[in-house]
């Protein structure tokens, strides 16, 4: 390894878990198949005082999507052969049925099942398992949008796929895994973790932060193919060799994973097969992160540099920001920042996108950057000398004849954005509001002039969270905490009026699960 390169990386992994603090971390850097660092730092499990290794096993989470996608490829070749399991899946169903490759791509147009379950009146501490993630699958009656057509994030389409391709085997899903893809490329210590409550090892995850201390996660959730990968900083580099080892094999099972994908109308799609597509200081890099409350993970690869990237935390650090710090040393690269000379739009403030019917907000950030909070967790956007505001192949604001656009390459989706007008006060919106299609309700409250929500249905009964105003007749209801590692983000609640002002229903929704209709009950 040049001297230079030899440098920039002992500095860069040096640097990691203190830019990234918590209990433990593990990462890896290989070229051409050949393993740069090998890295372990800190506790697997602090209270045991368990140190972290590169063999000690972690959950790796979302990462499990792309082996799921291996299993199916492998297994059925062409997904279209399983197209009509995922009818079956769905019988209540009142439009057209996703495809496989629809659920591989995150195009199904399915809510996603832990979002909903908040809106079933779920706990975040709650068990979930099969019963739960088959009912709430089985009773989907509508979609997001029409299948193929644009990009949502959604859990169960994974494990829908993990699901069928098992009982087309007639085996487990543990043993698909093991003999199509952990035993080809020498995984040999990894597995499906499908419970989330402990690690055989005792490797635990913590939530938390520095400033305040951490404590360890409460995980209940079952999981399968959309999740449920455990293995090893070890295990994570046989994957990474072994494709290294098959890139000039067109029928490789990651030349599959990665091949390009579209949407319905052609536009080339950034995620498919449970792999993201992107760009990471201008060559193409696919990947995927990570994570459950307690746990992060990111793995990435740049295959015209045969480079791959894996970061491991057991605390909820950003571990997508760890490989990217690590891939600029090895690449030697530095990020271009923002302007900070530029100023503050004039189009910063509160808005409604047709389309998802979801509040959007701007909002004045560092210099040189604003913040759109619209999606899972707020994004910084980058001003430019044009007047918009992006972040690589990310959302953008731009304004434009007619007013403000919002450009969402990753979902296929750009939307006029309409301005809503300032709110005034409280509102009568107090009441019971009833989704027929859930069996669910949303309470609102005027507890001593402020107004609180909170959700109840078939999984129990949410708390009561504090409704943030946004434009007349339009607030936000918070979700912080969430069974997965990330919250669906902000609820919002549209209020209808009658002609004669009275309030009639809700049209509630996230970014994860949009669209869904409650009339006033009460």
């Amino acid at each position: 390894m040049p001297s230079a390169l030899s440098t920039r990386l002992d500095a860069a992994v040096e640097a990691i878990p203190r830019a990234y603090p918590g209990p433990g971390g593990a990462l890896a850097i290989l070229r051409q198949g050949e393993v740069l660092v090998r890295h372990a730092w800190g506790y697997a499990n602090a209270e045991r005082r368990i140190a972290f290794t590169p063999r000690t096993l972690f959950r790796m989470c979302s990462i499990t999507k792309q082996f799921t996608c291996a299993v199916a490829l492998d297994a059925h070749g062409d997904l279209s052969a399983l197209d009509g399991d995922v009818r079956a899946r769905l019988p209540r169903l009142d439009a057209a049925a996703p495809s496989a490759a629809d659920l591989a791509h995150n195009q199904s147009g399915l809510r996603d099942y832990w979002a909903v379950a908040m809106l079933l009146g779920s706990p975040a501490e709650a068990p979930f398992g099969e019963i739960e993630a088959n009912a709430i699958i089985a009773a989907t009656r509508s979609l997001q949008f029409a299948p193929g057509t644009r990009f949502s994030y959604v859990n169960q389409n994974f494990r829908m796929l993990g699901d069928i391709v098992a009982e087309r085997a007639n085996l487990s899903f543990t043993d698909l895994l093991r003999t199509r893809v952990f035993d080809r490329a020498g995984m040999e210590t990894a597995f499906l973790a499908a419970d989330t409550a402990a690690m055989p090892d005792g490797t635990t995850g913590y939530e938390g932060a520095q400033a305040g201390g951490f404590r360890a996660a409460e995980n209940r959730i079952l999981w399968t193919g959309d999740a449920g990968l455990g293995a090893s900083l070890d295990d994570m580099i046989a994957w990474e060799r072994y494709i290294d080892a098959t890139r000039d094999d067109p029928g490789a099972l990651y030349n599959r994973l990665s091949a390009p994908v579209a949407f319905s109308d052609g536009t080339p799609a950034t995620y498919g097969f449970g792999l993201g597509r992107s760009t990471a200081f201008g060559r193409a890099s696919t990947g995927h992160g990570g994570g459950l409350r307690g746990w992060r993970s990111h793995r990435q690869h740049v295959p015209s540099e045969r480079l791959s990237i894996v970061v491991m935390f057991n605390h909820l650090a950003n571990a997508s920001g760890a490989a990217a710090d690590l891939l600029a040393a090895l690449l030697g690269e530095t990020a271009p920042g923002p302007d900070p000379s530029l100023p503050p739009p004039a189009w910063l403030g509160a808005y409604a996108e047709s389309e998802t019917g979801l509040s959007v907000r701007a909002e004045a950030g560092a210099p040189g950057q604003i913040r759109l909070r619209f999606g899972l967790t707020p994004d910084t956007l980058d001003l430019r000398p044009d007047g918009s505001a992006g972040r690589d192949a990310g959302p953008r604001l731009r304004p434009a004849e007619g007013g403000l656009w919002l450009d969402r390459p990753g979902d296929n989706a750009s939307t006029l954005l309409a301005p809503l007008s300032p709110s005034t006060g409280v509102p009568d919106v107090a009441g019971r509001y009833r989704c027929a299609e859930l069996a669910a309700e949303l309470t609102v409250t005027a507890a001593g002039g402020v107004l609180y929500a909170g959700f109840s249905g078939p999984l129990g009964q949410g708390r009561m969270e504090f409704l943030e105003p946004v434009g007349a007749d339009v607030w936000v209801l918070p979700c912080q905490r969430a069974l997965d590692h990330t919250a669906p983000g902000d609820w919002t609640l549209a209020f209808r009026r009658d002609p004669d002002g009275a309030v009639v229903g809700v049209t509630l929704g996230c970014w994860l699960a949009r669209g869904l209709d409650y009339p006033k009950v009460a």
